[in-house]
């Protein structure tokens, strides 16, 4: 007969009160786990069939207007998709910044 023994691999930890008190403001300052809200976004109308977004500062992308469509690229240059309309492109390159770009997410002024 043969008994598998497991190590208790646990530790005990000994935290004096300030490091306790300091533990729950962390905690209480913390905020729940939501979508944080999205950096503001302006467009920029550079020439006729190019704009330009500003995503919380920085240079978010671009659309271009090619044969009636609307091809959006992000911040690197990579092609988001071909829409059939401005808002729809805009939509959908506002979406990819917030997920790309999470670093830049600062409260909507």
């Amino acid at each position: 007969m043969t008994s598998t023994v497991t190590p208790d691999t646990r530790a005990e930890v000994t935290l004096d009160t300030d490091t306790v008190d300091t533990i729950a403001i962390l905690e209480a300052q913390a905020e729940p786990h939501t979508r944080p809200t999205r950096a503001k976004l302006t467009w920029t109308q550079e020439e006729d069939g190019e704009w330009i977004a500003n995503y919380g500062g920085y240079f978010g992308g671009s659309i271009d207007k090619r044969d009636g469509r609307y091809v959006a690229s992000d911040t690197f240059g990579l092609v988001v998709g071909d829409f059939e309309s401005l808002e729809l492109a805009q939509a959908q390159l506002a979406d990819q910044l917030h997920t790309m770009l999470p670093s830049v997410i600062r409260p909507v002024v």
